[in-house]
């Protein structure tokens, strides 16, 4: 199944159950909202089912066509939003640009970061900011939400607690970012409102592309119509999905909706480099920091600036045959004005 939440009714929006191809939508019947269905999944999700079977044969009734632009995060508001670090390249090559040395434990023991989850962006929202100095940059991930995890469950336990997978653009404000972690508590400033996917899919509408543990197809980035990143999100993956959700669950329980991600998805180059640019025929990034470290690594300097007021941020994953698996986060940073 595809899953939206339509900007209808209240602030966690209409759940919307949302053809394959991504063209036509229609009210889901079993739950009003999407956090209600993953508080009782497994007693509404064959309702849910039945529902978009009759949609995807043409027989639904009340359907209509699917706009991306109408659609607030799939869930505008969650109870967890807890961001790792399993491509362990990204760490490595941030900490570089940061002067930090990299721990060994990083290689064996997930990064973790818990943060803002009562406001997320809409797949179509504007990354609203107020200073273009604080260096504004986008990430690319890939996340997923889960039903009740109890707390110290085994990764291999976590796995059947995996109930969706969507897309995230976890904007981040990268010079705010080392004054914060120099105090030693964390970041929050530095992490705006993140974006999400328009749908939500269920895992088994990957089909092989989702092995229980990673998704294994490329994560496609643009900035202002450019290509900037293709990495895939199945390789150089340090810690899979399970391994995530069971290090978030180890001192807690995760409720139902909780949603944990992979954090910036990163390949190394067929060398073990870096990475290469798309440009020069690598895989690229899916974020501009991780250029802006490899351009000071190569070349001595840094070349490429953050994004700037009306830039445009594209993020999508495509399955094998070209089809949008998740719809795509298209955003434009635009500058903010404080309420007086």
């Amino acid at each position: 199944m595809k899953l939206a939440s339509l900007r209808r009714g209240g602030r966690d929006g209409t759940l919307t159950l949302v053809s394959r191809d991504l063209t036509r939508a229609v009210e889901a019947q079993a739950a009003p909202t999407l956090q209600d269905a993953l508080d009782v999944w497994d007693s509404v999700a064959p309702e849910l089912e039945k529902q978009a079977a009759a949609l995807e044969a043409g027989t639904a009734a009340e359907a209509f066509a699917f706009e991306p632009a109408d659609c607030a995060a799939p869930l505008p508001r969650a109870y967890q939003w807890a961001d790792g670090s399993a491509y362990v390249n990204h760490v490595e090559l941030v900490r570089k640009a940061r002067g930090a040395e990299m721990p060994e434990s990083f290689w064996s023991d997930p990064l973790m970061y818990q943060g803002g989850s009562d406001a997320f962006l809409g797949p179509r929202d504007p990354i609203l900011m107020a200073d273009e100095a604080w260096g504004i940059d986008f990430e690319a991930e890939v996340a997923v939400v889960v039903d009740d995890v109890p707390m110290g469950v085994s990764a291999e336990a976590a796995a059947g607690h995996i109930r969706l997978l969507m897309l995230c653009n976890d904007v981040s404000l990268r010079n705010l970012i080392p004054g914060e972690l120099a105090k030693g508590f964390g970041f929050f400033q530095a992490k705006p409102s993140s974006a999400f996917s328009p749908v939500a899919v269920t895992p088994d509408e990957l089909g092989e592309a989702w092995d229980g543990q990673r998704l294994k197809l490329p994560m496609l980035s643009a900035i202002n119509g450019e290509a900037f990143g293709r990495p895939d999100a199945g390789v150089d993956m340090t810690f899979d999905f399970p391994t995530l959700v069971a290090h978030a669950a180890r001192t807690r329980p995760l409720g139902a909706g909780a949603i944990v991600g992979s954090g910036t998805i990163s390949n190394r180059d067929a060398d073990g480099g870096p990475g290469r640019p798309v440009a020069e025929g690598g895989l690229g990034y899916s974020c501009i920091a991780e250029l802006r470290m490899v351009e000071k690594i190569l070349g001595g300097e840094i070349r490429t600036g953050f994004l700037r007021f009306g830039d445009r941020v594209t993020i999508e994953m495509k399955d094998a045959g070209g089809r949008s698996l998740f719809g795509a986060i298209d955003q434009v940073v635009e500058p903010y004005k404080a309420p007086a």
